[in-house]
């Protein structure tokens, strides 16, 4: 299809039908992990420990679940999410070559959405929620579309490699210290957790000063977590990789790849995860001083576990090819759809009920209580995206996103010369 001037019209995203079933589950399903990742945040007005924002206290219920949040969520969540978003963006650049697009206005288009996902995440973290991770993966986007659209897959696979050796020696740095500091008896008492300045959008009282916390903590996710911290960076490579072979549109080509990721992935992630837990609840005891130490195993870990993760779902996906997904895939499958939305109508949910400067519900949940909160929001956003499906409608931030990003210029009208009459 091409414009009234001739050129080829930019192909936009895909349509509400015809879709491949795998990235849509597994972004539903990525979005109730999300919310139950962030939660924990509003758990202001108590001691945590160096490695999160879980609080030490608790009953047992909670201590229950913030092992396996530890374990299962934490850490594990946003690269996932980082290779779904390459794996869109590489989509949208090859549904543009299909289409004849010039090469040049592909590259032009990616990085309006970019740019447009960066300034949503900056909005998102000035109103609401500044452990926003759309600006970061906006940033990364705009450096790696930059860089990386036009080379060998051998050379995506190269870059993560070194990406994912750079995080295996920081989390083997990080223990090295631990180990070091405890048997020479060197460690200092433990502190008093995450910085005040990551955690005061929680518990400010003020509209204005939540709002500079956040704004404060923001720059430090996009350019730290955003392409400093080699995680998401990598996980959208092999996202741009995965999408060039197509693996979560036609699974049934990869299932011996799928099932040595998902299984290798999550078995990583979960071992990874799990001396933490232990140590956070008090298992593992002597561990307070050094519990900073498992930030870098969770780094690591936690890509492993989001790249199983992932794989997971393109082996659902190829399990329910040509089926249809029933009513609890449908409606999962919606909201993966519209996920963009649904992340932004989870901080609209949580942020002026949980923080201090609203309701203030944050001071008085436990962890246990706060995960049913958590998965209470994502039944909202689910019925929210249903409702939406059955009237065909997508999400109102994606439409907002695409008609950002897919402007097409207007044909130039001729102007007409003085004393000229006009053709025709």
């Amino acid at each position: 299809m091409t414009t009234e001037d001739g050129r080829p019209r930019l192909q936009g995203p895909l349509g509400l039908t015809g879709r491949a079933p795998a990235p849509d589950l597994a972004r539903g399903w990525m979005l109730l992990l999300i919310v139950l990742a962030n939660t924990p945040f509003y758990l202001y007005g108590r001691a945590h420990s160096q490695a999160g924002f879980h609080p030490l206290d608790g009953s047992v219920t909670d201590r229950v679940v913030q092992a396996v949040l530890i374990t299962g969520v934490d850490m594990r969540v946003y690269p996932m999410f980082a290779f779904l978003f390459g794996y869109g963006l590489m989509v949208i650049y090859r549904r543009q070559g299909a289409a004849g697009v010039p090469e040049p206005e592909a590259f032009r288009l990616l990085q309006r959405r970019n740019l447009w996902l960066l300034v949503f995440g900056a909005v998102h973290a000035l109103l609401l929620w500044g452990g926003d991770v759309l600006g970061a993966y906006g940033m990364a986007g705009l450096v790696l579309v930059w860089l990386f659209r036009r080379r060998a897959d051998r050379t995506l696979l190269v870059w993560a490699a070194i990406g994912s050796g750079l995080l295996a020696l920081l989390a083997a740095f990080t223990m090295f210290g631990a180990w070091a500091t405890l048997a020479t008896g060197t460690a200092a008492q433990a502190g008093g957790g995450m910085p005040d300045w990551m955690t005061a959008s929680a518990s400010a009282e003020g509209v204005l000063s939540a709002a500079l916390a956040r704004l404060m903590m923001w720059p430090f996710l996009v350019f730290g977590q955003g392409l400093l911290g080699m995680a998401i960076p990598v996980a959208i490579l092999l996202g741009f990789w995965a999408a060039r072979r197509r693996i979560l549109e036609e699974p049934w080509q990869y299932r011996r790849l799928l099932w040595i990721t998902a299984v290798g992935g999550m078995a990583i992630g979960w071992v990874g995860g799990l001396p933490h837990a232990l140590a956070h609840i008090g298992v593992l005891g002597g561990m307070e001083q050094v519990m900073w130490a498992f930030s870098g195993l969770q780094l690591i870990t936690g890509l492993a576990c989001g790249l199983g993760y992932v794989a997971l779902f393109g082996l659902i996906g190829d399990r329910l090819a040509g089926r249809p997904l029933g009513p609890v895939g449908s409606a999962v499958s919606a909201v993966g759809k519209r996920s963009l939305s649904c992340y932004l109508a989870q901080s609209v949910l949580c942020a002026p009920l949980l923080a201090a400067w609203g309701l203030g519900l944050g001071a008085v949940l436990g962890s246990a209580t706060m995960a049913v909160y958590a998965i209470g929001v994502w039944l909202v956003t689910v019925a929210f995206a249903v409702w939406l499906e059955r009237r065909g409608k997508p999400g109102p931030a994606e439409t907002l996103l695409r008609r950002l990003s897919y402007r097409e210029r207007r044909p130039a009208v001729p102007r007409e010369e003085p004393g000229r009459a006009p053709a025709g």
